[in-house]
């Protein structure tokens, strides 16, 4: 497996680009703003990356692109200005912007939420969350003799909605709409609506899950695509930094190139 350079390390070969192009990032939430925590309620940002943030927001566009319900993600980081794409950019908000892509598919969530909140209610520690356009089944605090349990009751499930699909994130399975829409469209869209479609235009995107590969692979040959692990894996990513702590480095290195917004 080839080793990622680390973005910071190589950030004197990144600057050049960064001064000349018009600059736009992209933001997972989990794993990347903060650090992976045991129930979702407790991934909090931090005052510090709040801050690195809501300055890097008056310089360019910053988008929050997260599997999270958009509204979770945005009360979560609480600063005006940004672009909220909640459940993988099924559903977008902000600077002007509002995009939807999965109605048709509300009635089959509802229906396999339901059937969730039965069959998994005597797995301690299984929890159901919904989402506008998703279903989270998160099994983090599952006993480890249990874990096996949850996949089959969430396959069990899919074959009743054959218009979904199932996902895999970091002790989580996912229910989604089976569309081809993902983190990877919803960044191109971005771009588009923002007017940063040219090649003047520099999408940076760090993201921490399998879910932001269709991101990097958005990004890549146009602009930047981070990493965010301890170790390496295969990825579409051409940098790494190995945590939050490393990503509020990069980005308020990114505050000190970029100047106020343009356009």
């Amino acid at each position: 497996m080839p080793e990622l350079v680390s973005a910071l390390d190589r950030w004197e070969e990144l600057l050049p680009r960064l001064r000349e192009q018009r600059p736009a990032v992209f933001l997972d939430y989990d794993g990347t703003l903060t650090p992976i925590v045991a129930r979702p309620e407790l991934a909090v940002l931090s005052e510090t990356m709040r801050r690195t943030l809501r300055t890097l927001a008056a310089r360019c566009p910053v988008a929050i692109v997260s599997g999270r319900d958009r509204g979770d993600v945005r009360s979560l980081v609480g600063i005006e200005g940004l672009i909220y794409a909640g459940s993988h950019g099924f559903d977008i908000t902000g600077m002007g912007l509002r995009y939807e892509h999965g109605h048709g598919f509300v009635a089959s969530l509802d229906r396999a939420e339901q059937e969730l909140l039965g069959a998994l209610s005597g797995i301690a520690g299984a929890r159901v969350e919904r989402k506008k356009f998703a279903i989270a089944v998160h099994f983090r605090e599952v006993r480890p003799q249990h874990a096996g349990r949850l996949e089959p009751v969430v396959d069990a499930v899919l074959r009743g909605c054959p218009d979904l699909r199932k996902g895999l994130g970091k002790k989580v399975f996912e229910l989604r709409p089976a569309s081809e829409w993902h983190k990877g469209k919803a960044v191109v869209w971005l771009l588009e609506a923002l007017g940063l479609a040219g090649a003047d235009a520099l999408p940076v995107y760090l993201g921490d899950d399998v879910t932001d590969e269709d991101a990097f692979g958005a990004v890549a040959g146009r602009g930047l695509g981070i990493l965010v692990a301890e170790a390496p894996r295969v990825t579409a990513a051409g940098y790494r930094l190995t945590g939050p702590a490393e990503v509020q480095i990069f980005l308020h290195k990114l505050t000190t190139v970029f100047g106020p917004r343009r356009g």
